[in-house]
């Protein structure tokens, strides 16, 4: 059971191991929501996440047989830090099963901290699955990553913090994968506040909260494919599921892309790195009615791979305007390229990839293509270049724009 007496014991805990992560107030979100936004920064922990906390108070409530029977979880790479580091820390053995797509990043921290990493499985279920084979099979103690109360009392000692530094905190927007999470945080802020309204928010790819909320029980879904690796969990926890429906206001679903456009808002604006799943906060601020309201986003973690951030840049400049591609055709003639290139330069734009392709007709005289990647401002300033272009005669074709 999720108690007072227990959140007040685990938050005293849980600071032998965790960074201070003061709430860090941000115009760009205020500005853009009309509330008063704040950040909870748990991808600033040592281990790139808050699960570091639920994991440390969990495995500090074991007895010491159970901690040198060694230790067992499936994670999808947050987690599997957090027990990772606790097990370091009180000097046993852990064992990580975790996704083969997990990322990179998160695999080798997970190895650095001592622990043994065995890739299994698509998604979190799959390696959840198989460590408990391991566990029944080699006696290991099993650390569930959500599904348990000491690990969600943990975790939501991050409303004790917040709730203390904004007493007055009008809404705390909160990441749901299994649900330890929300549980942990909702449950507290509602015994510390109950005007207090806790928002959960999923990847739309992956709501398994919510097909349990209208199921009235927990239920599996097919897949959770989304980017949002973290949160991608077909079956949320069947003891957190209680707590999230007496607790939790409401649960808010974000796309794949509104992500991505998040996290260019986190890199630009803030100056931080923040994984997908800790992003679903920020991005469902589009959806809060939240004017004059004050409003805490955790940022649940930032382990995100230089690939997969190279890729999210990518695609978010691109759907963001700021980067576009163009085809035009020419006739094959000296000078021809140099105003195109000549148009482009007059209204501020900057051409970063060129690709001429003279067999695009069987008469060259006619008509090369002229591929052109650029560089704009925006939307309003993509359109003052293809009407220049335009009415240069050079009547530019929109195509898929691509960095590679």
């Amino acid at each position: 059971m999720l108690t007072l007496e227990k959140f007040e014991e685990a938050s005293e805990i849980v600071k032998q191991v965790t960074n201070q992560t003061k709430l860090i107030y941000s115009d760009y979100l205020s500005e853009a929501s009309g509330g008063k936004v704040y950040l909870k920064p748990e991808n600033m922990q040592h281990t790139g996440a808050y699960k570091l906390r639920g994991a440390y108070y969990k495995i500090s409530t074991l007895s010491e047989e159970a901690r040198q029977k060694g230790l067992i979880t499936a994670s999808a790479g947050n987690h599997a830090q957090g027990v990772a580091y606790a097990a370091k820390k009180y000097g046993c053995k852990a064992t990580i099963v975790m996704p083969t797509v997990t990322p990179l990043i998160k695999v080798n921290r997970t190895k650095s901290y001592g622990a043994e990493v065995i890739l299994y499985g698509d998604v979190y279920d799959d390696a959840c699955a198989y460590a408990l084979e391991l566990a029944e099979k080699h006696g290991y103690t099993f650390v569930h990553p959500f599904d348990d109360l000491d690990v969600a009392t943990g975790q939501g000692t991050i409303a004790m913090e917040i709730v203390q530094e904004l007493p007055t905190v009008d809404y705390i927007l909160v990441p749901i994968g299994g649900g330890g999470l929300i549980s942990g945080v909702a449950t507290l802020a509602k015994m510390l506040n109950p005007k207090i309204k806790v928002i959960g928010v999923e990847p739309a790819e992956a709501a398994s909260m919510t097909a349990a909320l209208q199921a009235g029980e927990v239920v599996e879904l097919e897949s959770a494919n989304t980017i949002a690796d973290g949160t991608a969990v077909k079956a949320v926890g069947v003891q957190n599921l209680p707590y999230v429906q007496e607790n939790v206001d409401d649960i808010l679903l974000v796309e794949d892309d509104e992500l991505i456009g998040a996290f260019l808002d986190m890199v630009e604006n803030h100056k931080m790195i923040v994984e997908n799943s800790g992003l679903l906060s920020v991005a469902a601020l589009k959806q809060l009615e939240c004017k004059g309201k004050k409003v805490v986003c955790i940022l649940s973690g930032g382990n995100m791979d230089v690939i997969t951030m190279s890729s999210i840049v990518q695609h978010g400049l691109i759907q963001r305007d700021r980067i576009f591609s163009v085809s035009v055709l020419l006739p094959d003639k000296p000078g021809e390229l140099v105003s195109v290139a000549a148009t482009i330069a007059d209204e501020q734009g900057n051409v970063i990839k060129l690709e001429h392709n003279q067999f695009v007709s069987t008469n060259r005289n006619a008509a090369v293509e002229l591929r052109i990647t650029m560089e704009a401002f925006g939307t309003e300033h993509k359109h003052k270049i293809l009407n220049a272009l335009e009415k240069k005669g050079f009547r530019p074709k929109l195509i898929s724009a691509k960095l590679y």
